[in-house]
């Protein structure tokens, strides 16, 4: 789900996109009291489900285009719902510091979101990733648009992992270490590195909190040029590229 890392995993890693440890993060103050569902479809629905029932006095919103897809889960679950394109959304509304975000939408959240924050100080660009990262990040897949999707999965991950620490819960081995780490360590000459980590709030659902979004954008305004931009949990990451130039 980018519930996910991501909602924009090829499906089947899409399958298990949450990051952190199996009960909380430990990134914020606990249980969480915001969060936006972005996207209404299969995976939002099973956000929603998940989110509320672990959850119950948090103030969840769902936001998707669909007005039959909302309709269903307000009325199946009670829930707040908004009928907007989710970008849209995040642009028009203050992300304050401790609002959660689930992206359960088949696009990179983070780098459209950064994309639309900057458009207005400077010149930004989406840009294809370099091909120097591919050899750095595993398993990756290259789709037209220029986009890299990486995992330490060759397998569909099951649906509600709890994503332990130190064992997969599919093959029972141990982990290749933490994926949002391996990014981080990416080298491309004249690129910066920002990663923003999926943090698990329920199995199967992932996501990560404003104050992480603003940082982000700070240093990219702080620091104009090529930023390699991911979002990833332990083990699945997708991975795009932007270029910002001030005014």
């Amino acid at each position: 789900m980018d519930s996910n890392t991501q909602g924009n995993l090829p499906e089947c890693e899409n399958q298990q996109t949450a990051a952190g440890r199996s009960k909380h993060p430990k990134s914020a103050g606990l249980p969480p009291k915001y969060i936006w569902i972005l996207g209404a479809g299969r995976f939002g629905r099973i956000a929603a489900e998940r989110l509320t029932a672990r959850y119950p006095q948090a103030a969840l919103l769902v936001v998707d285009r669909q007005p039959e897809c909302l309709g269903e889960l307000h009325e199946s679950l009670r829930i707040a719902v908004q009928q907007e394109d989710a970008i849209t959304f995040m642009s028009r509304h203050p992300l304050t510091e401790d609002q959660w975000i689930i992206p359960a939408v088949p696009v990179h959240v983070v780098l459209l979101w950064l994309v639309r924050m900057l458009h207005t100080e400077g010149r930004v660009m989406p840009l294809s990733v370099p091909e120097a990262v591919d050899a750095q990040v595993p398993n990756p897949y290259r789709v037209p648009s220029g986009t890299v999707y990486a995992s330490f999965a060759t397998f569909c991950c099951p649906d509600a992992c709890s994503e332990p620490d130190k064992l997969c819960t599919y093959t029972g081995q141990p982990r290749p270490g933490n994926l949002f780490e391996r990014l981080a360590a990416i080298d491309v000459p004249d690129h910066r590195v920002e990663v923003i980590r999926s943090w698990q709030l329920a199995p199967g659902v992932g996501g990560y909190r404003g104050a992480e979004l603003h940082a982000v954008l700070r240093r990219i305004r702080e620091h104009p040029g090529r930023v390699i931009v991911a979002t990833s949990c332990r083990c699945h990451a997708v991975i795009d590229a932007l270029a910002f130039d001030k005014d």
